[in-house]
Parts: structure tokens; sequence; C-alpha cells
């Protein structure tokens, strides 16, 4: 029989095979078992209720965090069928719930288009859970099945009437699979915000029960009509423009639909971020190589025919044109070919030449209707050229100098003695003072200590070629053993000679140390992001406070802990006048000892490992944060300064 358009019946699911591998290997599916995968269980169960919306059958999706951190994704989709499927003689439900490889996204008549085209979201949602209960309204009806560890646990029954439809999906996930249960607010909130710039016209709210807000839980609700549009103004809305509206790119060919909108600002960064059916797809793809080819296509074109360039004694790249770019790449695809499960990278090879020629004609049309725009855009690519070409020379200097030459290292670097990158570790140490008093206490066989003098250089507002220059950052190039490399118009951080597998900012507890930090994830962040998504680049975490009673002592990492330590573990009260509470304020208060034991020594120490979770939320926190906009970060410091703890 064949299917109406929207028909959505026990005849569509179709069903491959069982679940068991997936709680054996989950990282195969779901990428980890940390934080990460976790927070992937709530982006699968998501992106079925988006599904239905971009079939034109949802208008809300609701997300809520229980207090016991169990979760429910709620839709007014059509409904998970419930009727019995042909072959498997059991209830769709069940089918699609336990079933790997089971669902509407094999049937190209259910979804056009889908983000879960493997068809294991679900099911493998269930399989990892220890709770999971399906509450499916349509037909009039209202109707349950409850499962653990992915097998169901009751009968699929009904349990009232609807006059709606749609599903609502609640798990917990098991802990005997994940390192933790705890879900993360910010994390939840951004994609849904995400979400809805992708999908305009969608109504998605995030509901935390966690926390009260004037007595109710904590509710953020999310809807764009603009679409990408807003969604570039909302990431660049910390950076300084240069063209007043965003470039918006719209059309469709082969069923395969493109949406771009771009922005240029004074900045000197590429800030691209690609969807494929609503999918981040962080490696980019085919869509990405077909968007960059259309900017420097028709960029180079316009340039030359208005003679531009001719001042120029060197050729125009590829990405001079996308410096100070911020872009959004979103394209729908009836059958995606992903690489691996987590949908890193797009690979149809039709989608390149689809995307280009969508954004080449589109892009021309608007230089030719918009010369001012247009000239402000190509004096910026000029600006960018010639820094990209000074640039190019003062990497060259850093790097002429490598650790292979065999004097390259710096002076003030203390190195280790051994030459396995596997088990060294590198301590970027705010001075002098607190780099000799960390050289006295370090394990000279495994750990080498770098002092940085001061606070480097602002990468976020400094031209490429100034960042080179720069003593502290030349010293940190030297000492890693990595170089920054053209591939093909891409800049690629070389890690193939990296020297440490481990290298940790170690700043003072203050605002100043705080301050220091920052200015050196930023460098990490814009020109060393390979190092952080490798999982190379730490924080150190020195304690606040030494309490002493006697011959007793703890070290306290905040107010709490000292406070703890005092009446519990000293068995005293704050006025005790035999109690001694050192603050330490910068690392030098520390002797060689205290450091090693507290701060240094693998044993005890609290290493806290910088990761990317949200590059789009992270790209905005750093322009916002080492940005030039002030108002923006005024904002951010007004609604978090409660939450500081400033020394007087």
């Amino acid at each position: 029989m064949s299917n109406q358009k929207g028909n959505y019946s026990a005849s569509n699911i179709t069903a491959l095979e069982g679940l068991e591998a997936v709680r054996k290997r989950p990282g195969m599916y779901i990428g980890s078992t940390d934080s990460k995968g976790l927070h992937h269980l709530v982006w699968e169960v998501v992106d079925n209720s988006i599904d239905e919306h971009l079939a034109g059958h949802c208008s809300h999706i609701d997300v809520i965090i229980h207090e016991d951190n169990s979760i429910t994704v709620k839709d007014n989709g059509r409904g998970i069928p419930t009727g019995m499927h042909e072959k498997l003689k059991k209830s769709a439900l069940e089918v699609v719930m336990t079933v790997l490889h089971a669902g509407g996204k094999f049937d190209k008549d259910t979804y056009k288009v889908s983000g879960g085209l493997h068809g294991v979201g679900v099911s493998c949602v269930n399989a990892l859970s220890i709770m999971l209960k399906a509450e499916v309204h349509r037909e009039g009806k209202i109707f349950t099945q409850e499962y653990s560890q992915g097998k169901p646990i009751t009968e699929v029954k009904v349990v009232g009437e609807s006059g709606s439809t749609g599903t609502a999906i609640t798990f917990k996930p098991d802990m005997e699979i994940f390192e933790t249960d705890d879900y993360k607010y910010e994390i939840l909130a951004n994609r849904l915000k995400e979400l809805s710039y992708l999908n305009s016209g969608l109504h998605l709210s995030l509901i935390d029960e966690r926390t009260l807000e004037e007595g109710k839980p904590k509710e953020e609700k999310f809807y764009s009509e603009g679409g990408l549009k807003e969604f570039v103004t909302y990431i660049d809305e910390a950076r300084t423009k240069i063209i007043e509206q965003p470039i918006h790119v719209t059309g469709k060919e082969e069923n395969v639909e493109v949406e771009v909108a771009m922005q240029y600002n004074n900045g000197y960064s590429e800030n691209l971020y690609s969807f494929v059916n609503n999918i981040s797809t962080r490696e980019g793809g085919t869509h990405v190589s077909g968007f960059r080819r259309a900017v420097n296509r028709v960029f180079t074109k316009y340039g030359e025919e208005n003679n531009m360039f001719s001042k120029l004694k060197f050729k125009v790249s590829g990405e001079d044109f996308r410096e100070g770019l911020t872009a959004v790449v979103s394209v729908k695809v009836p059958e995606p070919q992903f690489k691996g499960q987590t949908k890193g990278e797009l690979g149809n090879s039709e989608v390149t030449g689809i995307v280009s020629r969508i954004v080449g004609d589109i892009l021309k049309a608007y230089l030719e209707e918009n010369p001012k725009e247009a000239k402000r855009i190509v004096d910026k690519v000029i600006i960018a050229a010639t820094a990209r070409h000074a640039a190019r020379k003062a990497r060259e200097m850093v790097q002429r100098k490598n650790v292979l030459t065999g004097s390259g290292l710096p002076g003030k670097l203390s190195d280790c003695s051994s030459k396995d990158p596997a088990e060294s570790e590198i301590f970027l140490v705010e001075g002098d003072s607190a780099g000799g008093t960390a050289k006295q206490g370090r394990d000279r066989f495994f750990q080498a200590i770098l002092p940085l003098r001061g606070k480097i250089l602002n990468v976020e507002k400094a031209m490429e070629h100034k960042i080179y220059e720069n003593e502290e950052i030349k010293n940190m190039f030297t000492a890693l053993g990595v170089s920054i490399e053209d591939d093909d118009g891409e800049r690629k951080l070389n890690t193939e000679k990296l020297r440490y597998h481990k290298i940790v900012i170690m700043c003072d507890a203050d605002v100043d140390g705080s301050h220091i930090v920052t200015l050196i994830l930023t460098f990490f962040f814009r020109y060393m992001t390979e190092l952080v998504e490798q999982g190379y680049v730490y924080i150190a975490a020195p304690p606040l406070y030494q309490v002493k009673k006697g011959k007793q002592s703890v070290y306290c990492w905040n107010e709490d802990e000292r406070k703890d330590a005092i009446t519990t573990y000293l068995n005293g009260k704050e006025e005790d006048n035999s109690i001694k509470v050192q603050r330490y304020k910068g690392l030098g208060e520390m002797n060689a000892e205290q450091l090693w034991e507290t701060t240094m020594n693998p044993e005890e120490r609290t290493l806290r490992r910088v990761t990317i979770q949200d590059a789009q939320e992270a790209n905005q926190v750093f322009s916002m944060l080492m940005g030039d906009e002030v108002p923006p970060r005024r904002q951010f410091i007004e609604e978090n300064a409660t939450y500081a703890n400033i020394d007087a």
C-alpha cells in the first residue's frame, strides 16, 4: 500500500537489527560516556521531534530537567505509531524503542528530510537508560510503554483519551554506563537557542525543576522569526560590523535546500558554523566547501573587474575573504552521507556545486546592488591580505628556530629530562617569582616550567603578524614545538612535534591571575584550537587558604571548605585565636614544597581540563570578553558579578 503525504503508520517503520552492542560500546553511538555523551542523549530525542517539525507536523517542543536529573522531551507532532508491525508482530512503538536501525527515517515518504538518518537515536537512548517511559497521544488515545536498559517492562497500553497528538519521552541515564548524570542547564539552553534560529517559527522551551525562581521551576523559551539572519546578528553582537545587515541566501536545487547568512566585522578570525538537517557539522564538509568556493570566486572576480587589487604585489588568498567573516551555512539534504554516527562532516559530493551556485548567484547580485558595502568588504580583504603576508614572514621567523635545529628553546624554559611527550608536562606560570618556586618544587624528570612575564597580548584585538612579534607568545610556540602552516588556503596547527601532552596554565588565584588565564585561553582558542580539542590544555587549581591549628594544617580551595576545615577537621570556631588562616593571593606566597603538594603533584593535585562543549558559544564569549564592544561585556559582568568571589 503506497503512503499518502503526511500519513504515518506502523507500515512506515523499517527494522534492521537488535540493541546489545549499544550497551557494550556506547562510544560508537553517542561519542563518549562523559558529560558530552550524557547531553547527546537529549539531542537524539530532540532530533526526532525536530524531524517532525521539518515534516510540517510539530510546532512546539519542551525539554524538562526533573529533580532526579531525568529528562522529558515532549512535542506536539503526530505521535509514534502504535499499531502492530507486520513483520515483527509487535507494536510499532516497541519496535522504534527497542530495535536498532528502526524508524520512519528509512521511508522516504515519511520524512523527506531528517537529522537522525541512522535510525539509532531513540533506541540508543533507551538502551543506555535505567528507566524510559514513552507516552504517545494519537488517534484520540494515550498510549504508554516503559523500558529499562532497552528492554520493555510493560506492554503497550492505553491509559486514557486525548484530543491532541504528540510524543513525550522521559528517561533517566544508566549510571552503570555514564560517568555523571548532572545535566548542565547552559549546555541545553544554548543548543535549544541554536535550534530556534535554525527552525524559524518553532517554539522551544527548557524547564529546570531543580532550580526554583519565585517559587516556580526555572524556564526559558526560544523562538526566532528571522532565522539565520537573527542567528548571525546574535553571534556577532560583541563585534563591530562593517556592513549594516547580514547577507541572506536561500535557494533550492535537486531537493537540496540551502540557507546562508553572513556578516562581516572588523575582527581577525573567521567564525563559520555549519549544519545539515539541523545537525551541527563541526568538521564541515561539502556544504562548507561549496560556500567557501563561492565566496572566493565571486569576491575575486568582483575585485579584479573593478581593479581593486591592482596595488597588491601578491595574490589574494581564499582565507583573506574569510577574515572577519561570521557565517552560518545550513542545508537540508534528503539523503545525507555523514562520516560516522556523530555526523561531524558531510560527504555528499553533489552538495558542493549546489551550494556554490546558489550562494554565488545571490552574492554576485548583492555586490552589484550594494557598491558601498562591497567596497568596505573588499577594503577589509586587502588589509587581511597585507596582514597575512606580514604574518607569514613573522611566523617563519618564529618557526625558523625550532626544537630540531638544536638552539631553539627559550632561555627562560626549564625543560624536563624526559623526551616522551606522553609523559611530559609544561607549566605556563605567571611571573618569574612563581616560576622560580615552581622550578624548585617540580619533578624535573617530567615537568617543565615556562615563566610568562605579566599579561600576554590580547590576540582578540591584534593583527596576526603582531602576535608573532610578542615575546611571550613566541616563547610558547618554540617551547611547545608546534607550528602554524598553510594547507591549501587553510591555516592548520602542526602538532606532530608537540613536546608535552599536558599544557598546564598556572596563575595566581586572584583577579589578575584569572585575567591572565583568560588571555592565554583566548590565544589557545584562536591559534592553537587543536591542542584544546585533543585534550592537552589544563588549568591548575592552587588552593586559596591554608588553615592551621598547632601542627595540624589543611588546604582549602573555596570559602565553604575553609569554614568546614575550621569547624570539622580542626574542631574549632571562627573566632578561635589558636587557628591561623593564610590566604594565598599568589603562587609566590607558597614555598616549593607547598606548591608541589597542592598544585603540581599528580597524586594530589586537581587539574581542570579545558574543553569546547559548544564552539559557537565559546567563540561568542571570547569575542564579548576580549573584543572592542563594551556594552555586551558590561551586561555580562552585571549578570554574573554576583557569582564572583573578589578579595577586598
